[in-house]
C-alpha cells in the first residue's frame, strides 16, 4: 500500500493495532471466548475500512448491518479484494441464515483447521 511504504504514521500505527487484535483474536478463540472473538472480529473491520476507502461499499455496510441487526454479535469481511466473504459469529443462526438468505446471499460453511496451511485441490 502506498501510505505504508510513504511510512504514513496513522497507517502504521492502525496495522500495528490491527496486529495485536490479531493476538488477541487468537488468545480469545484458544479461551472459548467466542464473545469476545466476536467484539475483535467487529473492532477489526471498523479499523480495517479506516485503512482505505476501497475496503468496503454502500452494499457491504448494508449486508454487515442487516447482520448485526439480526443477531450477529462481531463480523469482517475477509478474502480478496474484489471478492471474498462476510464471516459472522452469532448465537441464533437460524435468525442470521434467514436474513442473509432473504437479503440474495448464501452461506457457505467452514471450519477451523488447526494443523496448518494444506493442499488440498491439485
Amino acid at each position: 500500500d502506498e501510505k505504508s511504504r510513504q511510512n504514513d504514521q496513522q497507517m502504521i500505527e492502525n496495522l500495528h493495532f490491527t496486529k495485536e487484535l490479531g493476538y488477541k483474536s487468537q488468545e480469545a478463540l484458544e479461551a472459548g471466548n467466542l464473545h469476545e472473538f466476536a467484539e475483535l472480529m467487529n473492532v477489526h473491520w471498523e479499523h480495517k475500512k479506516q485503512r482505505s476507502g476501497a475496503m468496503s461499499n454502500s452494499q457491504i455496510d448494508e449486508w454487515y448491518a442487516l447482520a448485526r441487526t439480526n443477531g450477529a454479535l462481531g463480523g469482517k469481511v475477509i478474502g480478496a479484494g474484489g471478492g471474498g466473504f462476510l464471516m459472522f459469529y452469532t448465537e441464533d443462526k437460524t435468525r442470521l441464515r434467514h436474513a442473509m438468505t432473504q437479503a440474495g446471499l448464501r452461506e457457505v460453511r467452514f471450519r477451523f483447521d488447526f494443523e496448518g496451511t494444506k493442499v488440498i485441490v491439485q
